[in-house]
Order: C-alpha cells, then sequence, then structure tokens
C-alpha cells in the first residue's frame, strides 16, 4: 500500500509567476491536487495541471543503455559539487531524459531514497543497471562522506569503460561487415546471374572446363536449396548462441580463442588489460582494500584468461605477495604494465600507476581500431574483387575455349 501512495506520473502545467507572466512545464507529483501545492510553494498560480500521457507504454522497446547509467552518475556527480540536494538532483536530472524508462527508473531509486533508504541500497534494487561495483563504490562514497567524489570517478569509469566497449565493437564488425557482403554479393551472382550463362552455354554441346562447371553445379544448388540453406544457417547461430549461454566451458573455450586470432586477438588481449588496470585503479582509490577490490576486478576483464589470473592474483596477495610479483607469475599482463604496476607499489601511488596504465592501452586499441579501419577497406575490395572476378572468369572460360578452338 506505501508502495501505491509513492506512485508518481507526469504532469502538464501552465499558470502565472509572481511577475504575471505566463509559464508552463511538466513536474512529477502523486496527484493533481498536490501538484498545484508544489507550484503554488514555488511561486507560480497553476491555472491548468493535466496528466501527460504514459509515453513509457509507446516506448517500451527503447532500452536503458550503459551510456545512459554513465550520463547519469556525471550528471548526479556535478549536482551533489553543487551542493544540490540527493532528491532534488533526482528530479532536475530525470526531467532532462528523453527516454521515459530511464526517467521511470531515476524516479524508483528517488522514491527509494525518500523511503529512507540509503543511495546504494536504493542502486542495489535495480542490478540490472547498477551491478555489484557500482553499489559497492557508492556505499563507500556514502560512509566516507565524499559521495560527490566517488560519483565523479564512477562516472570517468563508466564512460571510459563504455568507449572502449564501443571500439572493440568497432573492431569486430568490421570483419563481419566484409563476409556479410561478400556472401550476399556472391549469392546474387550465382542464382541470378551464373543461370543466364548457363543457358548459353548449353547450346555449345562442348566440354567445359572444370572450373567451370564448378561454380554452375553451386549456382544450381542455390537456386534449389537457398531457403534450406538459409534456415539451417538461422538455426546453427541459435543453437550456438543458447549453447554459449548455458555452457560455460564453450564460454571459456571461447575467450581463449579470440586472443588468438590475428589483429582481432591483440585488439581484445589489450582491452582486457586496460579494463584490468581501470577496475583496479577505481576500486582502490575508494579506499577499498587490495584483497576486495581484486573481487570487483575480476568479473570486469570480460574475458575468462584474465579471470582466472585475477583470481590466481587475489590468492597469492592475500598471503602477502606483491601485486606486481603476482601478476607476473600469471604470464598473462604484459611487462609494462606490470613494471607501471611495481612503480605505483614502490611509491605509494597505485592508482594514479594503473590509471595510467589503462589510458595507455585504451590509446593503443584507439589506435589499433583506426588502423584495422584503414586496412579493411582496400581489404573489402580485394575480398569482392576477387569472388566477383572468379565468377566473371567461370563463365568467360569457356567463351574464350570455342574463341581458340575457332
Amino acid at each position: 500500500m506505501a508502495e501505491k501512495a509513492l506512485k508518481t506520473s507526469a504532469f502538464k502545467w501552465e499558470g502565472k509567476d509572481r511577475r504575471g507572466a505566463v509559464v508552463s512545464g511538466v513536474i512529477n507529483g502523486q496527484n493533481p491536487a498536490l501538484v498545484k501545492a508544489q507550484l503554488r510553494k514555488q511561486g507560480i498560480n497553476p491555472t491548468k495541471v493535466n496528466k501527460q500521457l504514459n509515453l513509457s507504454i509507446l516506448s517500451a522497446g527503447k532500452k536503458i543503455k550503459p551510456m545512459d547509467i554513465a550520463l547519469f552518475t556525471r550528471q548526479m556527480a556535478t549536482m551533489m559539487k553543487a551542493g544540490v540536494p540527493l532528491l532534488q538532483s533526482f528530479d532536475i536530472i530525470g526531467e532532462g531524459f528523453d527516454n521515459p524508462n530511464m526517467r521511470k527508473l531515476i524516479e524508483d531509486v528517488k522514491q527509494n531514497v525518500a523511503a529512507g533508504n540509503s543511495f546504494a541500497a536504493s542502486l542495489r534494487k535495480r542490478p540490472e543497471y547498477f551491478d555489484e561495483l557500482y553499489c559497492n563504490l557508492v556505499e563507500s562514497g556514502e560512509q566516507a562522506g565524499a559521495l560527490e567524489n566517488l560519483l565523479d570517478r564512477i562516472a570517468t569509469y563508466k564512460e571510459k569503460t563504455e568507449a572502449l566497449k564501443a571500439k572493440i565493437k568497432k573492431a569486430m564488425n568490421y570483419p563481419i561487415a566484409v563476409i556479410v557482403v561478400a556472401v550476399i554479393v556472391s549469392s546474387i551472382l550465382l542464382i541470378k546471374v551464373v543461370p543466364q550463362f548457363e543457358e548459353v552455354f548449353s547450346s555449345f554441346g562442348a566440354e567445359l572446363p572444370a572450373f567451370t562447371k564448378m561454380v554452375i553445379s553451386i549456382s544450381q544448388a542455390l537456386q534449389q536449396w537457398w531457403f534450406i540453406i538459409l534456415i539451417m544457417f538461422f538455426i546453427t547461430a541459435i543453437i550456438i548462441r543458447a549453447s554459449l549461454k548455458r555452457s560455460q566451458k564453450l564460454r571459456d573455450m571461447k575467450d581463449r580463442g579470440v586472443l588468438k586470432l590475428p589483429i582481432v586477438g591483440d585488439i581484445l588481449y589489450k582491452s582486457a588489460v586496460a579494463r584490468f588496470a581501470r577496475t583496479l585503479s577505481t576500486t582502490f582509490a575508494a579506499g577499498v582494500p587490495l584483497v576486495d577490490a581484486l573481487d570487483s576486478v575480476s568479473g570486469a576483464t570480460g574475458n575468462v584468461v584474465f579471470k582466472n589470473a585475477t583470481n590466481k592474483i587475489k590468492a597469492d596477495v592475500s598471503t602477502g605477495t606483491q601485486l606486481n610479483f603476482s601478476m607476473r607469475t600469471t604470464n598473462t599482463f604484459p611487462s609494462m604494465a606490470i613494471q607501471m604496476t611495481a612503480i605505483g607499489e614502490e611509491s605509494g601511488a597505485l592508482d594514479e600507476m594503473l590509471d595510467k596504465v589503462a589510458s595507455f592501452y585504451e590509446e593503443e586499441v584507439d589506435n589499433m581500431v583506426d588502423g584495422l579501419t584503414s586496412l579493411m577497406e582496400p581489404m573489402i575490395m580485394a575480398v569482392l574483387g576477387v569472388l566477383v572476378g572468379g565468377l566473371i572468369i567461370a563463365m568467360y572460360l569457356p567463351i574464350f575455349q570455342l574463341g581458340s578452338v575457332v
């Protein structure tokens, strides 16, 4: 019953301010009467207060993205540093989002805080958007009385992490784009163009070259079975996806395999090192003990190779081993990251050194993705040229042979 009483809606209002000027806007409230009372407190004489249409129903498919959470965190940090009260910050930030689902999320968190829960406890009720690391850092900030500083660190962490993920997606999308374009172009040629040549060749009455026969056979198979091939492709993709979700062993194999891929594997490796350093730097700087910080790092690296290495490091550090020495024994981390960590431990500035490591490898990933993009553009042209050129040669070989016979 208490939750029902706290439920609010958006109301569009019109009225006059103290100078008699006509003003309007949108405000959240429980009912029109309370909204009018709230406006009067602000020196506005309301003339119209109407409940707005619930846009969240119309845009239910508009998901809350990680960058929305990063923006929310950045704005909260700014509001807190400016001295704006926590509950008022929620109202200001919520009104700035176009996504109604994001506005509803912020309103839910606000209502939980207003009911007497801590900010961290309110966030923990929505684990699909605020992970354990996020909530732990917010809790540390509340306990230390430095919430605005911790929110600023979390915002930086989220922004850089999401930027890194975007670069990785960009790197992975290019090879996929090459394959998709090549398959589509080849399929169109085999299904639509090759049959036209096949009709011409049937009137020759001569033996066709082996290469031409092979292309015609592929064309005939595609014409007859293209729909079944397409269905089989989608079924295979669904089975692989479902198997990866169910089987930890398969996911581990995939994680190890992608690191061995040419070019892309190096990008993924360096991005994992960057995430390790960025997460450890953020948590350690927040005052989280190193062993506890490594717990958060373990799940943030995004690859089982680094997860296992982090778990080993945690076990070593728990027994008194230095972080840099333990990192070296895993044979997973690059020398530069290990040396920077050693300097950080000796100088008492581990969080700063780890931040520098993260920035270095994030820049490396950025440069490698740009290089891959430049490399893939001519590669796409080369692959398409070979495919299209090969099909053209296969179709014209019989014509060339016929010309030589004549």
